[in-house]
């Protein structure tokens, strides 16, 4: 066996404990008892640590060095390699100590936020998420030491290669300039056209996982390798050919549950469509966060939000709910899945205020870890953050800083891949519809394969074998990524 087959074998087998991770913290976030959260967090740290101790045996470096000497090498297994030699610097920087600490600081912390946010109370969410920040912040900055990058830029990193907060800083600042007068312009046209209607309920949760199952198959969901379930936060997680994807019900309104279920289904297809020969190798893996929320938000905002497949969606979502009258009809759900809105939650903002969300938590996550900004001073700090780039102030912490379980569940640098996966989505997008002109009127239709099929051999298939996700945009769009792309698609949609 070559030093790269033994690599192989090995990376294996820590990908078998991340599947078996995945489906823990599936069953933590949906049907798992209260009761059962100190055992979980010592079964999730226990496997943390084993998968931690054999990405960082010293074996691990020599055949690392073996194989990158292996000229036999075709241009896939050099990409797993590298691939490989990014996951062995990111592990051997952490002490497996610290690894195990922030897996049962974090298991608490979510279980907490779950309590703190039901009663909006940020007091009791501080202690356990002082440790969670202790934690994480402890780990970056082992991690910056060894890349010679700042704490937060190996966070950056560690969910997107390559990012870092001054080339953001740059995007963002491009975005805060751009989206106030946009906003402005946006609301006042609204202002001046008829009023929306809101189609009445209420509407059954049966009913509305009926759609939701319906919209997964149009997609091109495999529910033969996942599954549909219902958690606090909606969320895409299970393992290598078990994709579970969950939303929330309100039998008030359909649309978030369905919205949050077209976003989620997004990832899922990228995660069904990875490299089947490579799904338990690092270059089999998804290009990053960013390029994962493209694919969610291409699905939900690009796709399913456009008056074409709206005009398709319309009877179906009549027929499903018994609907009549003018506010099932196609031109009133377009104008309202495209309606602009100040709001406090981020995951119900429409695509124009999103990235101002996406902005303060950035801000924010930057300055708490730099220690510039105290846990104790968040909600502050939060409330103002909102009054300036969205334009309302939250009336308590459950609308404001205890909405995302990001923080407590460790996710710290994970925010900004949100936005750039919104202008990343706008790009392939662009780029898909010049490729095969065919894509928007079979959405027109309710059909998906088109986009699906360009999707897969652009994005889905290349897994990692592209080292960035500019690299990837560059392959699929013929230029890394662009923010005028996404500006001029807010400008055309709603204006």
């Amino acid at each position: 066996m070559t030093a790269y087959q033994e690599l192989e074998r090995r990376h294996a087998r820590i990908a078998a404990i991340g599947d078996a991770l995945g489906i823990l913290g599936w069953d933590t976030q949906t049907i798992m008892p209260e009761g059962a959260n100190d055992s979980r967090a010592e079964q999730t740290a226990t496997l943390s640590v084993i998968a931690h101790e054999l990405a960082t045996d010293p074996r691990m470096g020599d055949l690392l060095a073996e194989a990158e000497s292996d000229d036999s090498l075709d241009a896939w297994q050099r990409a797993n390699l590298r691939e490989m030699r990014r996951h062995h610097i990111q592990a051997t920087a952490v002490p497996a100590d610290l690894v195990e600490a922030t897996s049962k600081a974090v298991s608490v912390c979510e279980m907490t936020w779950r309590v703190a946010r039901a009663e909006s109370d940020y007091a009791k969410l501080l202690p356990s998420l002082t440790e969670v920040l202790a934690r994480v912040r402890e780990g970056a900055e082992a991690l910056g030491s060894v890349m010679g990058i700042s704490a937060y830029d190996a966070l950056l990193d560690s969910h997107d290669p390559g990012a870092r907060a001054e080339r953001i800083d740059v995007l963002f600042a491009d975005l805060s300039s751009f989206l106030p007068d946009l906003i402005g312009r946006v609301l006042d046209q609204q202002a001046a056209a008829p009023a929306v209607m809101e189609p009445q309920g209420p509407f059954p949760v049966e009913k509305q996982r009926e759609l939701g199952v319906r919209m997964m198959e149009r997609l091109g969901f495999d529910f033969r390798r996942g599954r549909l379930d219902v958690s606090l936060h909606p969320f895409c997680g299970g393992a290598t050919g078990d994709v579970r994807i969950t939303t929330r019900y309100d039998e008030a309104n359909f649309t978030d549950a369905l919205m949050g279920i077209l976003h989620e289904t997004g990832h899922a297809l990228y995660e069904q469509n990875r490299p089947r020969t490579r799904l338990s190798q690092p270059v089999g893996q998804s290009r990053g966060m960013a390029v994962h929320e493209s694919q969610s938000l291409l699905m939900e905002m690009q796709a399913c939000r456009s008056a074409e497949f709206i005009t398709w969606l319309a009877p179906v979502v009549r027929e499903t709910f018994g609907g009549e009258g003018a506010a099932w009809e196609a031109d009133n759900l377009r104008r309202l899945y495209s309606r602009v809105e100040r709001g406090f939650i981020r995951v119900n903002a429409d695509e124009v205020t999103y990235p101002a969300h996406i902005i303060l938590r950035y801000r924010l996550e930057k300055a708490l870890v730099a220690g510039d900004l105290t846990l104790p001073d968040l909600p502050g700090a939060w409330n103002d953050g909102m009054a300036e780039l969205v334009g309302v102030v939250p009336p308590n912490d459950r609308l404001g800083c205890l909405q995302d379980i990001h923080w407590p569940g460790g996710g710290w640098g994970y925010f900004p891949s949100y936005t750039l996966g919104a202008m990343t989505a706008a790009q392939l997008f662009d780029s898909a519809r010049s490729a095969d002109p065919e894509i928007v009127p079979a959405l027109s239709r309710g059909e998906f394969a088109p986009l699906v099929n360009w999707l897969r051999v652009n994005v889905h298939e290349t897994g990692c074998f592209h080292a960035s996700g500019d690299e990837l945009l560059r392959a699929a769009t013929g230029r890394p990524l662009d923010a005028s792309v996404f500006k001029r698609h807010l400008e055309r949609r709603y204006l």
